[in-house]
């Protein structure tokens, strides 16, 4: 743990020692825009940044034009066009052999986007997540069979606790007996998110957001909300489209009760969506706006001003640093526990004898 906090420190601290070089108030340099910066981090992109070394990721895309076609993002990268293509913030358009470029009123590219399956930097936070998930694991399930009936070891005994907290106090409290038919659900999302979470706050490797991809955190939330449609009992649905106990003139002839519990039905992936994104963008938001500040106040009153707020501006990340990993594992857990409060309520047996 304290080594990981150095690191943050270090990592924090040299953007002290370049704020001495960024350019002064009033020159004729590009100055520092914070809010590109913090965006250019959050966001999706095709190269991944592990210090200040920017490593290109592949680009994969299929065009009625050309065909299927990959080759390196670094050939797009500076907005020169490649074979046709143009990157312009990220997004690829098909602008012709001839690389001409035409832009509408509002300096968009006025061109057909191809069908994009690039491997970006999320994709491949992924990738990283759900290699470090089958290590893990696969690992573990070696050492349950080696070591069967002997205490836990090594690896097995750090995951063990959290294999059981997720069993032992989300899955059968909010499930019940039926707990073990979603369990390995539970918890793939569970390390998913929470690995996805700290793999993103490790310095200087990547910049990854994984949970904090909209779209990740979107298709996560489908997941359960296809799990808890397909396992939902009668009575499940009975309670959405004729709840019992309410009044008819709430069903009759306007069917209030139905439209508002098709919404709540509704707004349950919406929900965890929102909750996870919104989070995991915000931490991350925070402590790199804490690090601009030594470069607006460099640019504001000289490299005396930034090696000045660069006091409070590292104390201040270093406790959002580690506020965020309390908010990776709470995520997950969150994410989980009402994953597992959806399946509970779409199994749950009622006595209909009372």
């Amino acid at each position: 743990m304290y080594r990981f906090i150095v690191a943050f420190i270090l990592f924090t601290t040299s953007f002290a020692a370049i704020a001495e070089h960024a350019p002064e108030h009033g020159s004729e340099e590009k100055s520092f825009n914070a809010g590109e910066l913090i965006m250019h981090h959050v966001m999706d992109n095709h190269e991944i940044h592990v210090g200040p070394i920017h490593i290109p990721l592949p680009i994969i895309l299929y065009s009625k034009e050309k065909g299927l076609d990959m080759f390196s993002s670094s050939k797009i990268s500076h907005g020169e066009p490649y074979n046709g293509y143009i990157m312009d913030h990220e997004k690829i358009y098909f602008v012709g052999d001839n690389g001409e470029v035409s832009r509408d009123e509002h300096g968009h590219i006025d061109a057909a986007k191809p069908f994009d399956i690039s491997i970006t930097k999320t994709v491949f936070g992924m990738f990283v997540t759900m290699g470090i998930m089958l290590f893990v694991f696969i690992s573990i399930a070696k050492s349950y069979k080696k070591r069967e009936g002997m205490a836990p070891k090594g690896m097995q005994s750090m995951f063990e606790p959290l294999i059981l907290f997720v069993t032992d106090e989300i899955a059968k409290p909010s499930i019940g007996k039926k707990y073990k038919k979603f369990l390995p659900y539970l918890l793939t999302i569970f390390f998913f998110i929470w690995i996805g979470n700290m793999l993103g706050l490790i310095p200087f490797l990547g910049g990854f957001n994984v949970t904090g991809n909209i779209a990740v955190a979107l298709v996560l939330a489908i997941f359960t909300f296809i799990i808890t449609s397909v396992n939902g009992n009668k009575d499940y649905w009975k309670h959405i489209y004729n709840t019992p106990g309410v009044p008819w003139w709430l069903k009759f002839p306007i069917p209030l009760m139905f439209f508002i519990e098709l919404i709540g039905f509704i707004s349950k992936p919406v929900v965890l969506t929102l909750r996870l994104f919104a989070n995991i963008t915000a931490g991350h938001i925070i402590i790199l706006s804490f690090v601009s500040l030594i470069f607006i106040f460099n640019n504001l009153y000289g490299a005396g001003g930034g090696y000045g707020v660069s006091i409070l501006s590292v104390a201040f990340s270093i406790f959002m640093f580690a506020i965020e990993l309390l908010v990776a594992f709470l995520q997950a857990y969150v994410f989980t526990l009402l994953s597992a409060l959806y399946f509970g309520s779409a199994v749950e047996e009622h006595d209909h004898a009372h």
